[in-house]
């Protein structure tokens, strides 16, 4: 059995534990009354590994993917919550997935477009957020169409309408979320990618990597995961088996 204090070491040599938050998506993570109080359920299992350690979890903020990884270059945080992509797995581990989400597109009401697959075109203009785990998988599989990077996931869809884009990449919940305010914009049926978000260390931190892969598998059996979604008004069925 690995003990509590050599991974506490491992996971958090500084002896706090530094947490990224990423509110870019707020599938996983929306503000609460500070930044030192994150809601939904990527923070509700930060703060279940952190009181197995016998910790106070301390909560770096991010309004970006992208930019939770590039913290990881900076050493600013000890655990986070990203999509899995093998060009972060260069310098992070991920454990399985906790949680799948679908990205999908938004676009126009009067756009011919019915379907994700027919967006790979040449003259298709699509907003991302730069660094996003969707930009990541568009930039390796689109052919054809071209990529519009704005600083965050939140301001492609800003984009996407500022400039007429002929439509905006993410995550389903958060377009549903923007169409629901925008009726002249609709999210198409299908995905063009399944985004599978994990746990995730610094690479080197082995000993913290496999006592996270145990840990998640306890929240995923104990129901903690389907309970935390719902906490924050997310659907539970987009726990990962």
């Amino acid at each position: 059995m690995i003990e509590t204090q050599e991974v506490l070491r491992n996971l958090a040599p500084s002896g706090v534990l530094r947490v990224a938050m990423n509110y870019g998506n707020p599938v996983l993570v929306q503000r609460g009354e500070s930044d030192s109080q994150p809601r939904g359920v990527a923070a509700d299992l930060a703060r279940a590994v952190a009181e197995r350690l016998g910790v106070t979890p301390q909560f770096v903020s991010y309004d970006a993917a992208g930019k939770v990884v590039a913290g990881r270059e900076k050493d600013e945080w000890d655990l986070a919550f990203l999509a899995i992509d093998p060009l972060r797995a260069q310098s992070i581990q991920f454990t399985e997935a906790y949680v799948q989400i679908e990205g999908t597109y938004m676009v126009a009401n009067d756009a011919p477009f019915t379907h994700v697959d027919q967006l790979d075109q040449a003259g298709v203009r699509i907003a991302v957020g730069q660094g996003a785990a969707y930009d990541l998988f568009l930039s390796r599989h689109l052919q054809h169409a071209s990529l519009e990077r704005a600083p965050t996931s939140a301001a492609a869809m800003d984009l996407f309408a500022e400039q007429q884009l002929e439509a905006a990449a993410g995550v389903r919940q958060p377009l549903l979320a923007y169409v629901a305010e925008h009726p002249e914009y609709r999210v198409l049926e299908g995905h063009f990618t399944a985004i599978q978000q994990a746990m995730a260390v610094p690479k080197e931190r082995q000993l913290a990597y496999d006592w996270l892969v145990g840990f998640l598998q306890d929240m995923k059996h104990s129901n903690f995961i389907r309970a935390a979604l719902e906490r924050s008004g997310q659907s539970a069925e987009i726990a990962a088996p």
